[in-house]
């Protein structure tokens, strides 16, 4: 297509015309001149071919034009002082920059878009987060939005940073093919299955500890165990006498197994306490009866000898413990099926006794201890007393525990307001440092805002999570982290392949 091409010239303007005419000369003049340079200019085809008003770009490609493009340095804006806290929530599209470098991969940080790591040990050894006073951290989710592929994504890559992992309960057995894999092992306890565990075996003494303060460490944890035990079945506490009782017992058969050189068994402290006249006797000028007053307790432990936990913990156990394995786990799917969690709790006080043998070596190292499906338990309030011993002395023993649940009101389910159980999960949550947050249901939010103390934009960005993206709050800083997996992981950790073909 030809160009066109325009010229204008000035118009000749007598001498006398007055000054109205001259102003109208140059005028059109000017007209004149504009329609010459436009006519010689393409055709916009693609203003042409757009036919809605509303999609014709406002401003030119080069940029607004005039002084309010704020180009040429002309801009002048008075200076201004703040706080760096105060110019993070005046500038939204200022983010911080993470926990740092050190720790386990997680996954992106939105907000930043750079990576987010994690370290509890780190963390708390180095102090950079003001109000970090513990490793301990606590896991919530609904179901289907990823929580459980974090809580194995963190166990398995931080094996590669030198820690172990225990796993005390595995109600779904969905730990044992990951155990394996990483070469760790899984013991596999219910009915019928050949694994036994023996929760009176005494662990081994550390050097730095006296034989004699051994033993009576280890006697106190016994009688802890034995009426964790008793008052789970009884549903009750024990009364004065039944504590008596069991004292005697433990040290009956404590000092029979000694002199045959074995351990002893919660066979043989069923048995004792179901004969009066043993403990009546072993009790002493004291006032009698003992024995009767014992026979609740007797047929509490009887269940865990000849009830339905039969076959479980009434033997030696078959398996050593072994402190360097990466990655232990106790698989207990084929208990507590029924509805029933009693069997279950239980068998996770047994073998969580039985595992403290590694928890309580100083030189065992730094540890991850992880509670997967926590809200089978919280309404245990033996389980839960044994869990915030946990908790409190995980700084002393190296350990950081991570409690995995669904909804932040289960901790609200482990009884009414102001009982043991109540303040017991509460104190759990308090003294969780790391809070990993992932999508809730809309008539769960007040109950985590109200637990967790999250602000309004938290809680807002809570009920939008998508799967995989959490909020972690640590101490307090709040992140916004999308968790990434290795197609190696996602087929490990895929906990819905029944779901598919």
């Amino acid at each position: 297509m030809p160009r066109t091409r325009a010229s204008a010239s000035r118009l000749f303007v007598p001498h006398k015309a007055s000054r109205t005419e001259r102003r109208a000369a140059r005028a059109g003049f000017a007209d004149a001149h504009r329609q010459a340079r436009l006519a010689g200019r393409p055709p916009n085809h693609r203003a042409q071919e757009t036919t809605d008003p509303e999609l014709r770009p406002v401003y030119p490609p080069a940029g607004r034009p005039g002084p309010a493009s704020a180009r040429g340095g002309k801009l002048r804006l008075p200076a201004h002082r703040m706080t760096t806290a105060t110019a993070s929530g005046a500038y939204p599209f200022v983010a911080e920059g993470g926990l740092g470098a050190e720790g386990v991969f997680i996954g992106r940080d939105v907000h930043a878009e750079a990576a987010f790591c994690f370290d509890p040990f780190s963390l708390y050894g180095s102090g950079r987060i003001e109000g970090f006073t513990n490793p301990n951290a606590v896991l919530a989710g609904i179901i289907g939005m990823g929580k459980s592929a974090l809580a194995k994504s963190i166990a398995t890559r931080s094996i590669a940073h030198g820690y172990r992992i225990y796993i005390p309960c595995d109600p779904k057995g969905e730990w044992t093919g990951v155990a394996q894999a990483l070469g760790g092992y899984s013991i596999a306890l219910g009915p019928g299955l050949p694994g036994r565990l023996n929760p009176l075996d005494a662990p081994a003494r550390p050097v730095s500890v006296s034989e004699d303060n051994w033993a009576s460490e280890v006697r106190k944890r016994r009688l802890l165990l034995l009426a964790g035990l008793a008052r789970t079945v009884l549903k009750r506490d024990l009364l004065p006498m039944e504590h008596t009782a069991l004292d005697l017992a433990l040290d009956l058969v404590v000092a029979e197994a000694a002199a045959r050189g074995t351990v002893p068994l919660l066979g043989e402290i069923a048995y004792v306490l179901g004969s009066p006249q043993r403990l009546d006797q072993a009790l002493g000028n004291s006032s009698g009866h003992l024995g009767t007053a014992a026979q609740d307790v007797a047929h509490a432990l009887r269940r865990l000898v000849h009830g339905d936990l039969s076959g479980m913990f009434d033997a030696p156990s078959t398996v050593a413990f072994d402190p360097t394995a990466p990655m232990l786990s106790i698989d207990l799917s084929r208990l507590g099926g029924a509805g029933d969690d009693t069997a279950l709790v239980l068998a996770m006080t047994c073998a969580s006794a039985w595992m403290e043998s590694a928890l309580a070596d100083p030189a065992g190292g730094r540890r991850w201890v992880i509670y997967d499906e926590a809200w089978r338990v919280m309404r245990h309030v033996g389980l839960l007393e044994r869990m915030q011993s946990q908790w409190k002395l995980s700084r002393g023993l190296g350990i950081a525990n991570l409690m995995v649940i669904h909804r932040l009101s289960d901790l609200l389910s482990a009884g009414d307001a102001g009982s043991r159980g109540r303040v017991l999960a509460e104190g759990l949550l308090a003294d969780c440092s790391t809070r990993i947050i992932y999508r809730q249901e809309p008539d769960q939010l007040d109950a985590a805002a109200s637990l967790l103390g999250l602000t309004g934009v938290e809680t807002q960005a809570v009920s939008a999570l998508t799967k995989g993206r959490g909020l972690w709050k640590v101490a307090g800083r709040s992140f916004i982290t999308q968790h990434i997996l290795h197609p190696a992981e996602r087929e490990l950790f895929d906990t819905d392949a029944r779901m598919s073909a």
